[in-house]
C-alpha cells in the first residue's frame, strides 16, 4: 500500500492511533496495527513518502517516548518523519486498555506540555530545558532526527486546541471540509496566531478529508449505495462530498484558496494497492 502511494505520487502516509477499530471505520476485528512499529517496517521500504501519526493521542504515551519514536523514525528515514498529536477523544478504547481519560482540560494541559516536551528533546545538544511550563534536567535523544520533525495538532476546539497550535505547533488539522464552517475555523486560528506573535504563515492549515471518490458518476453513486449504511444516500454523498477524482480537485482547490496546505485523504475503499493507485489523480 505505501509503495502504491508513493507510486501514485501522494506526498505522505499518516496512521491513525488507536487502540480498538473506530466504528465509523471498520469492523471490531479489523486490524489496527499499533503505528509506530509499522511505520518502522514501512521506513524500510525506502520510499519518498512522509511518515507520521494523525493523530496520537496524548493519553497513550509520554511525550518523550513519543519524542522518541519520531526521532528514531526520522533517522530512519533520512528526515521524512512528522508527529500529529491531540488530546485524546474516545473514552471507550482507553477503558479497554486500563489507561486513564482525564478531564478535557487536563488533557488539553497534557497537549500542551507534550508539544513543548518533544520540540525540547530534538534541539541540539544535551542542556537543560525549562520553559512554558516544562523542566526537563537533560533534552537527551538519540539517535538525532534525520531533519526538522513538523509537529500537527489535531482538532478544532477553537479556545484552547486551536491555540496550542498557534503558539507551538507547526501546523493544525481541523475536523471539517464544510467550506463555510472551514473558513471561519481558520480565521479562529489566524486570531490565535495574531494573538500570540506568530506569523500566520509559519503555522500551516491542514484538514482530514473523508471522501467518496469515484470513475464517474454511476460508480460514484455506487460507492454512496455500498457505504452509507443507514443514512440516506443524498446525505452520505454530501457528507462525504462524493464525486470524482475531477471533482475532488476543483474542491481541493477552493481550499487551497481559503489556505489550507495539506489534505489528508482516508475514503472508503482501500483494500488493495490498485484501490491507491487509483486515487492517482488526486494527488495532481
Amino acid at each position: 500500500m505505501a509503495r502504491a502511494a508513493d507510486e501514485a505520487g501522494f506526498a505522505g502516509l499518516a496512521l491513525m492511533d488507536h487502540l480498538i477499530q473506530v466504528p465509523q471505520v471498520g469492523r471490531a476485528w479489523d486490524p489496527i496495527p499499533e503505528p509506530w512499529v509499522t511505520l518502522g517496517a514501512v521506513a524500510a521500504l525506502r520510499t519518498d513518502l512522509e511518515l507520521g501519526t494523525l493523530c496520537t493521542p496524548v493519553t497513550f504515551r509520554p511525550a518523550g517516548v513519543t519524542a522518541k519514536a519520531a526521532a528514531t523514525l526520522s533517522a530512519l528515514t533520512g528526515g521524512r518523519a512528522f508527529v500529529g498529536i491531540g488530546a485524546g477523544w474516545w473514552e471507550r478504547e482507553h477503558a479497554a486498555y486500563g489507561i486513564a481519560f482525564g478531564p478535557a482540560r487536563e488533557r488539553l494541559d497534557d497537549l500542551e506540555n507534550a508539544v513543548v516536551t518533544m520540540k525540547a528533546l530534538w534541539s541540539a545538544g544535551t542542556k537543560a530545558y525549562d520553559g512554558h511550563g516544562v523542566s526537563l534536567p537533560e533534552t537527551t535523544c538519540y539517535p538525532r532526527p534525520g531533519g526538522p520533525i513538523p509537529i500537527t495538532v489535531g482538532g478544532s476546539g477553537e479556545r484552547r486546541t486551536l491555540r496550542i497550535a498557534a503558539q507551538h505547533a507547526d501546523a493544525c488539522n481541523l475536523r471539517t471540509t464544510d467550506e463555510a464552517e472551514l473558513q471561519r475555523l481558520i480565521g479562529v486560528f489566524h486570531g490565535h496566531c495574531d494573538d500570540v506573535g506568530r506569523d500566520r504563515s509559519e503555522v500551516a492549515v491542514t484538514v482530514l478529508d473523508l471522501p467518496v471518490v469515484g470513475r464517474d458518476r454511476d460508480d460514484v453513486w455506487a460507492r454512496v449505495e455500498r457505504h452509507r449504511g443507514r443514512t440516506a444516500a443524498a446525505t452520505y454523498a454530501a457528507r462525504t462530498h462524493a464525486a470524482t477524482v475531477a471533482g475532488h480537485r476543483d474542491r481541493w482547490a477552493r481550499l487551497a484558496g481559503m489556505g489550507v496546505r495539506t489534505v489528508f485523504v482516508a475514503t472508503p475503499d482501500l483494500d488493495t494497492p490498485d484501490d491507491v493507485l487509483a486515487l492517482a489523480g488526486l494527488s495532481a
